[in-house]
């Protein structure tokens, strides 16, 4: 392609990864206030979950399609879905409305990410790729500071739906830059196996566990997690079976991936169940607007884009089993004291511990992409970073929904006990809503106690992703061979 047409197709990029990576932090500042005007608390963490299951889910099967169709088809029609999905969830009227239009949104996003650093990929030489990693960072570090922030800002000064139409306009001139300027590419013949059962049942398996975990403790919830675990049992036949599996397991049988895996899923875990709860915490126990409740967030993402650029280039200098080691830990002292918050806690220490367990989550995520990378076949390279990927996402949609239906819980029994109506929970989230003082002061005590036992979960899957740091094996990595990760996680890019 010529260089103005690569310059187009570069910018598009971009500003689709800006939306990719600001989507989370962003709604995640907006659900105090959107619960408070929708109601529905109960099935709060299933804004997060619908989007983040859809998103992990459809990942692998954008790359196998764009191969069939073309890039440009793929990628125009991730953002339309994208876009089409925030469109609806700006119009919701119900927590349910909100959650389907979170899920569509979902399937979108699940394209846009993977598309975009394959566009990267064929635009870009090796050498390329490793000048231009210093703008990837730039977006994610800027989308990281401007997330929470803008969210916060459109809750309070116009209104949450702002922040779901915030995204038509950039979204729509990367999908008119790339859709003008993209040329596909001519490739094999040869139409690659898309291993579509092995994706119905991946998804079909996850969602029944979700909706058990979602419902747990009643006769309907655990037979939803059996069927979960029945389906589970027929994707592991199915993929062993199959010429391009979406679940690689031949690689599962290398210690050093299946380590990986195991971090992956219960830091990712800890994470996302963290972030998704934290904003909760901060307007409806301290009493601070969205845009403080923003503010809070934001020093964990700079602390982990800091330390992911720090983690690159220390990586070979002390090795990554120690690097994933130290990051790691600095993730669990994190979590630990966040368990340790209460209602009388000051924003400022939430922000130093939510800090920590950014630095950590720097440091341990490169240390493991890289050691994979560089240890796997190069003809599986692409399959096991996107695993890698998706241990992440797959362990914070579990970690969101189970914190989810504990939160419920414990509020419902602190409610109970303390003769409140849940319907006070709306009122307190709700900024146009003045509540009793003596009720706001009930319910608060009684979600800090609930969110309590949320953070002791968080702390819990994070002191078990530790654990299974120690199982990594010694390995020594080649510079040479170390291949550059901005192709395959946008969160993971160093700027040299």
């Amino acid at each position: 392609m010529s260089r103005n047409r690569i310059i187009l197709v570069t910018i598009g990029i971009m500003l689709s990864l800006f939306l990719a990576s600001m989507e989370s932090t962003v709604v995640a500042t907006a659900m105090p206030t959107i619960v408070g005007q929708l109601g529905g608390l109960e099935h709060y963490s299933w804004v997060f979950s619908a989007f983040m299951l859809t998103s992990t889910t459809t990942v692998p099967l954008y790359g196998k399609l764009s191969d069939l169709y073309g890039r440009r088809k793929l990628y125009v029609s991730a953002m339309v879905l994208f876009l089409g999905g925030s469109v609806l969830s700006g119009m919701a009227k119900s927590m349910t409305g909100l959650i389907v239009a979170r899920a569509l949104q979902g399937i979108g996003a699940g394209g846009i990410n993977p598309l975009a650093f394959i566009l990267i990929g064929e635009m870009f030489s090796l050498q390329q790729r490793a000048k231009m990693q210093g703008f990837f960072s730039g977006v994610w570090g800027v989308s990281s500071i401007l997330g929470p922030l803008l969210g916060g800002f459109l809750v309070d000064q116009l209104s949450w739906r702002w922040v779901f139409y915030i995204n038509i306009v950039p979204g729509l001139l990367a999908a008119a830059l790339v859709a003008f300027a993209w040329r596909d590419q001519a490739h094999s013949h040869k139409r690659p196996a898309v291993d579509y059962v092995g994706a119905a049942l991946l998804t079909s398996s996850v969602i029944s566990l979700l909706l058990g975990l979602m419902e747990f403790g009643t006769s309907g919830s655990w037979m939803l997690i059996a069927l979960a675990v029945g389906l589970f049992i027929a994707l592991l036949w199915v993929e062993s079976r199959a010429e391009d599996p979406i679940l690689p397991l031949h690689l599962f049988r290398d210690r050093l991936f299946s380590t990986s895996i195991a971090h992956g899923v219960l830091t990712g875990w800890a994470l996302f169940g963290s972030i998704s709860f934290i904003p909760l915490f901060v307007q409806s126990v301290i009493g601070t607007s969205a845009t403080q409740a923003g503010i809070t967030i934001t020093p964990m993402l700079l602390g982990w884009v800091s330390a992911s650029i720090i983690g690159m280039r220390l990586i070979l200098k002390v090795g990554y089993r120690k690097l994933g080691l130290v990051g790691t830990t600095l993730f669990v002292i994190g979590a630990f004291l966040m368990t340790l918050l209460n209602a009388a806690s000051s924003q400022i220490l939430m922000m130093v511990f939510v800090t920590l367990m950014g630095i950590g989550m720097g440091l341990s995520i490169p240390s493991f992409l890289v050691s994979v990378q560089t240890t796997v076949e190069r003809r599986y390279l692409g399959t096991a970073t996107s695993t890698l990927q998706f241990s992440r996402s797959i362990g914070g949609t579990l970690g969101i929904s189970a914190m989810g239906a504990a939160l419920s819980i414990r509020l419902a029994s602190n409610l109970a006990a303390s003769g409140l109506d849940s319907e006070m929970v709306a009122r307190l989230l709700d900024p146009l809503s003045t509540p009793q003082a003596v009720a706001v002061t009930g319910v608060r005590l009684a979600m800090a106690n609930a969110i309590h036992l949320v953070f002791i979960i968080a702390f819990v899957a994070a002191a078990l992703g530790w654990v299974a740091t120690l199982f990594m094996p010694h390995k020594d990595l080649n510079e040479k061979e170390t291949p550059v990760p901005t192709e395959s996680d946008p969160t993971l890019i160093s700027a040299d």
